[in-house]
This record gives structure tokens, C-alpha cells and sequence, in this order.
């Protein structure tokens, strides 16, 4: 669908201008009014991560004017893998200063504003409000039902991006003109059912590719060229090298974004709302979690009891924990493990952080392993606690 331009022109350029933007200022569609449209726009970008780096540096490179971060992290090394618009040197530096720094070097001209804080609903209204469109590179559906929901509320333009592995997705979600996120996933997926790219991994250049694609699409958006990715899904296949466009219809029963829609304000919780963990996982793990530390004890003290490891083979091999037996956490889903396992000791299962075996704790105890209890903070909390040799990941 096209849509008007969503900005209108800023001043003239300079002449210093013009030679930095000239094969824009030379492509008819763009020309010198575009041009002056993309350095008049605001734009924020949620995240300065794999989909935000790729985003920010085009974003500075095209002169868009004002450019708004709101990201609360810090640089770490495994973030160097696709993150790219920070450096060795940034390790342990604020991820929104780092952006910052090398936006500068990108483009002297753009006006950068940090938000240094964890969007929530306390502060997303207020600061939404301050841009024209919303750029999202987060990797949790509790923000990104965060996001959609403000940008309604609000009118904004919500450019949308996904990844995970090989497989990417892009859209543009604008009530006024289309559908919402809500419109093509109404309710967050169950708990642990969607691992997060932490989990599951990433192939890093694949942040280059949709994250250029949003950028594309704010672009356009700004300035009223061509059709956005309104009404339409684009899903990315990077082993086959394959990119559909699905159609995606407004709601007409969507609570946010219908006519006779019944959310009228942003939802009190949206952790809970997405569940993080399950309630079953959480009834589980009530009274049957212990610490590294309580681990690290029954393997000294040579207590009876069977450990397991419920990550993949590939995380395992990454690092693990010493005794511990694999089981990916699928055998426990499809119950093909259970009757394998022992009867005659206790079990205590482990992840990467907790979420995981949380879940896995669930089915055995309701299979009837009632001894079964799961390690808080998983391989990653052994690391940095226990045995701070072993890589994190």
C-alpha cells in the first residue's frame, strides 16, 4: 500500500550537504525534497543490538536527522559476532554510547538522543511521542507487544523485524493504514516454545539483511516512495536464499486496532502477559530450585543423584558441566526420555539460565519424578560463580 510521505521537507541543503547526499539528490523519486524529508524526520530505533546496528548505520548514512536509541546494555564480546556497529574496543562500554560514537563517525551531521533505560510502559508513551516512526530490533515478545500497542495508541508507524538461525521476517505495521502486530499474532506464543536467539542461535549477517530491509521501509515510510510492507509479511530464507511476501489483513475483531477495539490503553504487564516461563514451570520449580552453589556441593560431597544437561549438542559441546548426562529438552516434550531415566535418585536438571529446565521439570514431575528439582542460572551461572575458566555464550 502507498502511503503519503510521512514527513515533510526540512530546510535546504548546503552545500556540504549536497555532496554528501548526491546519488540520492540524483534518483527522481528522492531528489532534493526526499532528501530534505529524511533530514527533517526523527526516527527511534529500540535496540542498538544485530537488527539495530545495521539500522542506525544506514539510517545516520542517509542523513536522517534525529536519531533516538533506547537501549540500557552493555557490549559484550559475544555480541561482536553480528552487532556490528561496535568494536573490540567497546567491550563493557554502554551499547547506546558505542552507537553514538560510531554514528558520528558515519555522519557528524545527525542529532543523536540516548534513552539509556529499559522500555516499559512507564516510559514508552512519552518516549514514542518525541518520534515520527518506531524502528524495533528487540529479541522479546514482551517488548514487542510493548512496542505495537504504543505505536496504535500513539498513531507511529511500527517497522517490525525477526530473526532467528537462517529465517528472518519484516513488516510495517500502521493502524491507520493496515494491520497491527496484533492483527497477525494475537497472543504471544507459550512459554518456551519459541526459543530466543540466545538459545538458538543466530547467523550473524542475517542482521544485515533485515535490519536493512526495516531500514528500507522507514526510509520509504519518511518519505512516501514506493509501497511499504503494509498489509504484507516478507519471511527470509537464507539457506535457500528465498524471500516471500504473505498477506496479512487487519483484524476486524483485534482488540487494539479494530473499530470496536476493547484495549484502549497499554496492558499493566507485559512480562506477564508473555510469560516468560509457564505456570506450570513455575509450580515446578517452586521449592525444587537450587543454586550453583547447592551443585556445586552434591558433586564435592559425591551425593547420589543424576544430572542432566537439557541443551542442544551444540551448546554442550560449547561448555557444560562436569557429570552431567545430555538430554535435549525435545526427548522430554515428546516423552521418548522418560522411561530411560533413573527411578532409584534424585534428578536435578540444568540449561543455559534456568528457563528450559524450568519447563523439563514440569513434565517430570508430572510424570511422577517428584525428587526432580533444576539449577537456577544454569551453565551460565556456573561459569561466572563456580568455574570462571569456562566460556559464557
Amino acid at each position: 500500500m502507498k502511503t503519503p510521505p510521512l514527513v515533510t521537507p526540512g530546510p535546504a541543503l548546503t552545500v556540504d550537504e549536497v555532496r554528501r547526499y548526491s546519488r540520492h539528490l540524483i534518483i527522481p523519486d528522492v531528489a532534493m525534497a526526499g532528501q530534505q524529508r529524511l533530514m527533517n524526520a526523527k526516527v527511534l530505533c529500540v535496540g542498538a543490538g544485530g537488527l539495530g546496528s545495521p539500522a542506525l548505520m544506514y539510517l545516520a548514512a542517509a542523513g536522517v536527522g534525529t536519531l533516538g536509541i533506547v537501549e540500557f546494555d552493555t557490549v559484550d564480546e559475544s555480541n561482536l559476532q553480528r552487532q556490528i556497529i561496535h568494536g573490540q574496543s567497546d567491550i563493557g562500554k554502554s551499547k547506546a554510547l558505542s552507537a553514538k560514537e560510531k554514528i558520528a563517525e558515519i555522519n557528524p551531521y545527525i542529532n543523536v538522543i540516548l534513552h539509556e533505560t529499559r522500555l516499559d510502559n512507564s516510559n514508552v508513551m512519552e518516549i514514542f511521542s518525541q518520534y515520527d516512526i518506531i524502528v524495533d530490533g528487540t529479541d522479546n515478545f514482551a517488548t514487542r507487544y510493548l512496542v505495537n500497542d504504543a505505536c496504535v495508541l500513539l498513531k507511529k508507524p511500527y517497522v517490525w523485524g525477526s530473526i532467528y538461525r537462517f529465517d528472518g521476517q519484516a513488516s510495517v505495521f500502521w493502524a491507520e493504514y493496515g494491520p497491527c502486530y496484533r492483527c497477525l499474532y494475537p497472543e504471544p506464543p507459550p512459554p518456551g516454545m519459541v526459543p530466543s536467539c540466545a538459545e538458538g542461535g543466530v547467523l550473524g549477517v542475517l542482521c544485515a539483511t533485515i535490519g536493512s530491509i526495516q531500514t528500507t521501509e522507514a526510509i520509504k515510510v519518511l518519505t512516501g516512495v514506493g509501497e511499504p510492507l503494509i498489509g504484507s509479511l516478507m519471511v527470509y530464507d537464507a539457506l535457500d536464499m528465498t524471500f516471500r511476501k504473505i498477506k496479512v489483513r487487519k483484524d476486524p475483531n483485534c482488540p487494539l486496532c479494530s473499530e470496536n477495539a476493547t484495549q484502549t490503553a497499554l496492558l499493566p504487564d507485559y512480562e506477564a502477559f508473555c510469560g516468560t516461563v509457564s505456570e506450570a514451570a513455575q509450580e515446578a520449580s517452586s521449592g525444587s530450585t537450587i543454586t550453583v552453589q547447592d551443585l556445586k556441593a552434591k558433586i564435592d560431597n559425591k551425593d547420589n543423584f543424576y544430572l542432566i544437561d537439557v541443551r542442544e549438542p551444540s551448546e554442550y559441546e560449547i561448555v557444560n558441566i562436569p557429570t552431567a548426562h545430555l538430554i535435549p529438552k525435545q526427548g522430554f516434550i515428546d516423552g521418548s526420555v522418560l522411561a530411560s531415566l533413573p527411578q532409584d535418585k534424585p534428578i536435578v536438571l540444568h540449561c543455559k539460565s534456568g528457563v528450559r529446565s524450568a519447563e523439563c521439570l514440569a513434565i517430570l514431575k508430572n510424570a511422577g519424578f517428584a525428587d526432580a528439582s533444576h539449577v537456577f542460572g544454569g551453565v551460565i551461572a556456573w561459569a561466572k560463580q563456580i568455574d570462571t575458566t569456562l566460556p559464557v555464550y
